[in-house]
């Protein structure tokens, strides 16, 4: 699979392809609105309009499947990353990260990153997969992981 052909709905549901994100290093990103991680959107946001001039994009997946929290529809999370923290990077559908509905992008993700011990499931909301520009699942950030904290590692893959 290559991961550029994935196809993907934005959370104002236009379907397209990552495609459109050909050429540029990658932070994917599952989200949530009311979780203990969710000032991260803020560090997010700082890095993707620092580097994103560069040929940087972060991507965020609303998800709903740890606690229930993300409860909301795609307008509502819109509205709420919009006025909380001022998003502007890419903002996409809900999807599932595990089980059997799990989105093929994530898939792939986690099967070319997989976490400790091994274990590719997705343990909680925002689990960062860097991604080269040329496609590549570079490396793989837990939850805890906060933003600032990979810059090293987006300026390293931006070259």
């Amino acid at each position: 699979m290559d991961i550029l052909d994935c196809g993907v709905r934005t959370i104002d549901g236009v379907e397209q392809t990552l495609a459109a994100y050909r050429g540029q290093v990658l932070l994917i990103v599952n989200v949530a609105s009311k979780c203990g991680f969710t000032a991260q959107y803020a560090g997010l946001e700082a890095l993707y309009r620092k580097f994103n001039s560069r040929g940087f994009s972060v991507l965020g997946f609303p998800c709903d499947q740890f606690g229930h929290q993300e409860p909301g529809d795609e307008a509502q999370i819109k509205r709420f990353c919009s006025l909380t923290y001022d998003v502007t990077f890419p903002m996409f559908a809900k999807i599932e990260v595990n089980g059997p509905g799990a989105h093929p992008l994530y898939r792939y993700l986690k099967q070319q990153q997989p976490g400790i011990l091994g274990s590719e499931g997705i343990k909680w909301n925002f689990t960062k997969f860097l991604v080269s520009r040329q496609g590549q699942v570079l490396r793989r950030y837990g939850s805890r992981d906060k933003p600032d904290s990979i810059e090293a590692d987006v300026l390293a893959a931006l070259g």
